[in-house]
């Protein structure tokens, strides 16, 4: 029985990390649905600086990364 409670959770952290990116910023840790399946930037670091790098992730823009920073009033220029 544990052996199938333990498959259940590492079978479920496997999906979170293929369906999901982690995004930790300067407050708090956002959740941005993928758009495939990849285990491509499950986790991005995007305190300080680093967020303006994160509009020149292809994956990153798909998912919608510019929403997510919207929302907290981060904006990014040209």
């Amino acid at each position: 029985m544990k052996k199938i409670l333990l498959l259940l959770i590492i079978g479920g952290i496997v999906y979170a990390a293929l369906s999901y990116h982690f995004i930790l910023t300067d407050n708090s840790i956002k959740v941005l649905k993928k758009t495939n399946l990849t285990f491509d930037n499950t986790y991005v670091d995007a305190r300080g600086r680093k967020q303006a790098e994160l509009y020149m992730n292809p994956a990153l823009l798909k998912a919608g990364i510019r929403n997510i920073f919207k929302a907290d009033g981060v904006t990014i220029q040209k």
